[in-house]
């Protein structure tokens, strides 16, 4: 009788795990897309960028140039997750580990709710030291 509910039940798990849309998650599978200009509909008017050491702010629009030359240059081969912060609803916090052709990153970035939206405040790219 119980195996009778076993398919309702991994329907519902199934489900109940695409129904929560994790921004980390997104941000994670963008990058490892390499697609900065969707990537740039989740950054706020102005984000802060250091990449390597260079530190800036951009707007959206020259981020998104910006890191568009870090990532022609650094095609991600895999990205994933290294920590999380998501306990809080309205400031999230990653850190994303890339391996690309030319090297491993980590990528840490922070999402802020502006005007009731999760937006991307910092992405701050270094080289990876320790493996």
């Amino acid at each position: 009788m119980k195996k009778r509910y076993l398919p309702f039940f991994i329907i519902f798990i199934t489900f109940r795990s695409f129904a929560t849309d994790d921004p980390i998650n997104k941000v994670a599978g963008i990058i490892r897309q390499g697609n900065m200009h969707e990537l740039s509909t989740l950054m706020a008017e102005s984000v802060d960028v250091v990449i390597q050491g260079n530190e800036n702010t951009y707007l959206k629009a020259q981020a998104e140039v910006v890191l568009n030359n870090f990532f022609s240059q650094n095609r991600p081969l895999s990205v994933k997750v290294l920590h999380k912060i998501n306990s809080n609803p309205h400031y999230q916090f990653g850190v994303l580990l890339m391996d690309s052709g030319k090297g491993a990153y980590r990528i840490a970035f922070t999402l802020k709710e502006i005007s009731g939206k999760l937006q991307l405040i910092e992405l701050r790219i270094e080289t990876e030291k320790v493996r």
